[in-house]
This record gives C-alpha cells, structure tokens and sequence, in this order.
C-alpha cells in the first residue's frame, strides 16, 4: 500500500473495528458494504453546523453535518488543462468560492479545500500533437493560466493543488487496492476495468445510471458500464509503468485516489459542475467505497448549475466553441461585476449570460455603492437631508442581518440574502433625499456608519470589496488625482450655484443675483455635460442639493460604452 507507517496502522485498526461492516468480496458479491443497502443515504454523526444544503445523493436539501466540529473537508474537480479557461468554468468555481467564503466567514467553518488538476488526458496528448510541443508544456501553460484567472476572479485558493502526474504511483496502489478487494479485473490487452456488477445495485446513486450506456472501451469488458481505472498506452503517448504493463490513470481514478489520500475513508463534502455527477462522479463514488469497503465515502456532493449563453440551450463548453475567456470578459465588466451576477441566481440553478443579465448586476451593484457614496456624505456633512427616521433605519438594519443569515443558512441562498441587503438599501436611500438647507435639523450618523458597516461586512464576505477597489484606483491612478478631482468638482459646484442662482456674497453670505436666466441655463448644460464625460472615465460626480460629492468608480466600461449606473444620476437641470 501507498501509505505511511504510521497511516498503515491506523488504517488496518479502522478495518479491524468495521469487521461485521465489511463486504463480502468475490466476484459477483452485491452485498452493501457498511451494512448500508444499495443507494440509501445515512445522516453522518457529528457536528451539525445549522446549515441546510441540497445533496445530489438525495436530491434533497440535509442538515450539513461534519465529522469535526467547526472543520470541513472539501474536495473539488479541477480543469483539465489543455486550453483556456472560460466563462462556464468561472462561474462554477466562483459560485463554489461564495459557498465557502459563506460557509468560513458567516458560519465559523474552518474549509479545508483540495483541488486536482488533471495535467494527462487524450485532450492534453491531441493539443501538444497539434502545437508540436510535449503534453507536460501544454499542461503547465494552461495550469498557470488557470490559476491566474483564478485569482483576478478573486477565488481563494485551495489549501493544495494536487496534479495527477505526481500522483500515478499513489493510482497504482490505490487500483491494486480495488481489484484485491474483487472489485475490479484486468484484461490481456493490458487494461484494468471496474467491475459494475461486483457491487450490484449501490450503482446508479445521482441519476439511477444502472441502465445507461457505458464509456467506449475494450471488447474484453464484462459489462458495457465498466470503467477504466488503467488505459494502456498507444504508441507515442506518454505512459506510466505497472503491473498492468505501461499506461497511464483512467479519468474517474485520479479524482478518487488523491482525495482518499487527503481525506481517508469519509470526505465531508464534494463539489463539481453538474455535468460531473455523471458518469464521473457516479463512477468515484462506486470506486472509492469499493476501495475503502465502506456504505458512504462522500456525505455531500454539491454541484453547480451550466452556464448558458442566452438564447441558446447548450451550456459553454471548449467542445462546442462558444465559449468568452475569462481574461476577455474582464476587458469589459469587473470583477464585482461578475461577482454580483453570480450572487444572483441560486448556484445550483443554470444561468443566462448575456448583456441583459450583466446589467442587471451592475445596476444592482450601482444602486449599492450609490447609496455608500449617499450614507458617507451624510456621515461627513457633505449632504444635507430632511431629519432622518432612526428607529426605522435600526429596525431596518436588524431585519436585514436576521434575513441574510437565515437565507445562506438555507442552501447558501444569496439571492434572497442579496434581496434583504438591496431591501435596506431601498430604506436608506428613501432617507438620503437632499434638501437645499437642513435648517439646523438633528443629524443621525451612528446608523448610516452601521448599516454601511453591515453592508460592506457582507459584500466582503462575497468578494466584492466596493471600498477597497475604489482606493486601490486613487492609488494605481497616482497620489495626485484625489486632489485634482476636488479642485474639478469644487469649481463645478460654483459654477453650477451661479447659474442656480445660489450663489453667496463672499463678504456676508447672503444670496445675491446672478445672471440672465438664458445664461444660467447654458452654464447648467455645461455642468451636465462635464459630468457626464467623467463618468465613463471613473469620475462619479452626484448632485445633492445646492453641492455636489464626488467618488472613483472602477471605471470600466460596458460593451455598450457606457457606465450602467450613468442612469442612476441626479440630473442638475
């Protein structure tokens, strides 16, 4: 076996204590291991988090329970690496990275993440044979890639990436372990083969597969189902020695091995596109409880809906090339942008891309950050407004955290939690109604310094950081611009109280008369004008009354070109 002395012995003393549990191996043995009978799924003992969550072994929503208090082991299949990432793929790990950025920050779990990466596969071999390069040059190119699209997505990184090149001899050993155990069968050809009738009806577990066509392979098959656990190598491809003769891993294999070397014999959650649950993740599961002997290997599968261009029913894949790269897309929206689209559908459900639903999160992300931009100058004495209803604004607040809560707690439903958070905004904003003079009116700041506090907590726990990117542009943009941009906006305010006739005598302060009215109205115009020529440079400029506050926004434009929230501006005129 591929393990450590001291996992040897640990491992055996797990065996010993599960003896009555343990199949009856033999070719042709259907007896459940586990004394678990067929597909049934058994509640895990141990530590209830609260949370409910949709498991595909069910099709139900269950109470997540983990096997350690306060700790949950995560395993996810990564990309194999023979070409750039796309859109589909990105919505898939950043809807995961919102389940467990959710799962850390809002409920005190402590996520610890694996990712493989599949750098062989007949993918990988056919893309070096086309670029005249190794498949090891193609894997490490795509690879980095990935990993930095990743990270301008703003998902966190697992704990370890794990590649299955640097894990064939853990394979072997792992393969071994199945056929020792009656489970699987090696042909003359050199092939190793899962053997589906070994484990009678515990297959078929995510979408009664019992009776679906199973993978191209050898004639030497038992049963049209059996998966390859070993494939031997064609000539000029890149092969592993075994006992098998010289070959490399069948897919569904890699997943299994590395996430038992991780995670032993009980794994606590499972996560994938949907198009994984089968055959690829029915055939780990069948694989990895033959290995281990045991009735359920992984408590929870979760798996996240297709990305669909709109209009069209097919999901985005390579395959079908209609596919947008991440870097691409990133030319036009930003990453909160992308963030807040995929907040706005369940992760579990499919997906419409397409300009319609771009802008409906960038206006929702508008709407939120206007009402920041709305609540600081309040806070700063920069807007003045009608006396402000507190108790309403607390009550409001409240209400909000109350519903958040309980939505994530409901298989990670963000777009109800989004709702609650807009629903407080809606508030807020009904109170931030500039006025021309507040007449010495009591001011309320405590509650909008909380509710913008509350606010940004929760949008940081999502990865979108409104504040932080904004100074992070001053930064990038140069230490003068901050001061530029006042003295801009300063000069616009005169000019546009000129023409409003506001303007004060600078000797006494009282108002005095400005120019004709024909006049005024031309000035107004040009204080429209450069408003709305700074916005698609990142200079949001809002007029409250008889001044004006300005903020940097990201700056970028839509494929529209135009800014989404330019609508959301209060006009001058």
């Amino acid at each position: 076996m591929w393990r450590s002395p001291v996992r040897t012995v640990v491992w055996r003393a797990k065996l010993l204590n599960r003896a009555r549990l343990i199949y009856t191996v033999g070719a042709g043995s259907h007896r459940s291991c586990c004394g678990v009978s067929g597909r049934t799924w058994t509640k895990p003992s141990g530590f209830d988090t609260g949370l409910k969550t949709f498991n595909s072994l069910t099709k139900q929503k269950e109470p997540l329970i983990l096997a350690r208090e306060g700790v949950a082991t995560w395993y996810s299949c990564g990309p194999t690496v023979y070409d750039h990432a796309h859109l589909g793929h990105a919505c898939s790990y950043v809807r995961f990275d919102l389940l467990q950025r959710i799962l850390s920050r809002m409920f005190g779990v402590t996520v610890i993440h694996a990712m493989v990466i599949t750098d062989i596969d007949d993918k990988i071999i056919r893309r070096g044979w086309e670029e005249n390069v190794s498949p090891t040059m193609i894997a490490r190119l795509y690879e980095d890639e990935f990993k930095r699209d990743m990270l301008s997505l703003k998902v966190v990184p697992p704990v370890v990436y794990l590649r299955v090149t640097e894990n064939v001899h853990h394979i072997i050993s792992f393969i071994k372990g199945i056929i020792r155990n009656g489970h699987a069968y090696s042909t003359e050809e050199g092939d190793v083969y899962f053997d589906i009738q070994s484990i009678g009806d515990r297959y078929g577990k995510f979408m009664g597969a019992v009776d679906s066509q199973g993978e191209p392979g050898s004639s030497s098959k038992r049963d049209s189902r059996d998966f390859a656990l070993w494939k031997r190598s064609k000539p000029e491809e890149p092969y592993w020695e075994s006992p098998w003769g010289r070959g490399r891993p069948g897919w569904h294999i890699e997943c299994s091995t590395i996430a038992s070397y991780h995670w032993s014999s009980q794994l606590d959650i499972h996560s994938g596109g949907i198009d994984l649950a089968f055959p690829h993740h029915e055939n780990e599961v069948a694989q990895s409880e033959a290995y281990h002997q045991c009735g359920q290997w992984a408590h929870y599968f979760l798996h996240s809906g297709h990305l669909h261009l709109k209009g069209s029913s097919e999901k985005m894949s390579k395959s079908l090339k209609n596919y947008i790269t991440i870097k691409d897309f990133l030319q036009s929206y930003s990453v909160n942008e992308f963030r807040m689209f995929c907040l706005l559908t369940k992760y579990r459900s499919a997906i419409d891309y397409s300009d319609s639903s771009m802008v409906a999160a960038c206006s929702s992300l508008g709407t939120i950050s206007t009402f920041i931009h709305s609540a600081q100058a309040y806070m700063t004495g920069q807007l003045q407004c009608s006396p402000v209803q507190e108790a309403v604004l607390w009550d409001s607040l409240a209400e909000t955290k109350s519903s958040v809560l309980t939505a994530l707690a409901d298989d990670f439903d963000t777009p109800r939690a989004l709702s609650a958070l807009m629903n407080m905004v809606y508030h807020g904003n009904r109170q931030l109604q500039p006025v021309s003079t507040s007449g010495g009116a009591a001011r309320s700041p405590a509650v909008f310094g909380a509710m913008v506090r509350y606010l940004t907590d929760v949008l940081d726990v999502f990865g979108v950081d409104l504040l932080h990117s904004q100074q992070a542009d001053l930064l990038s943009s140069g230490s003068r611009l901050q001061a530029v941009v006042e003295q801009l906006t300063h000069f616009r305010t005169e000019v546009r109280a000129f023409a409003l006739g506001h303007l004060k005598d600078q000797t006494n302060g009282t108002p005095r008369k400005t120019g004709p009215p024909t006049d005024r109205a031309l000035l107004l115009r040009a204080c429209d004008s450069l408003r709305s020529d700074l916005a698609p440079l990142g200079v949001l400029i809002q007029d409250r009354g008889a001044t004006s506050t300005w903020e940097i926004t990201e700056g970028k434009q839509t494929q529209r070109g135009q800014r989404v929230h330019d609508k959301d501006q209060d006009r001058s005129s």
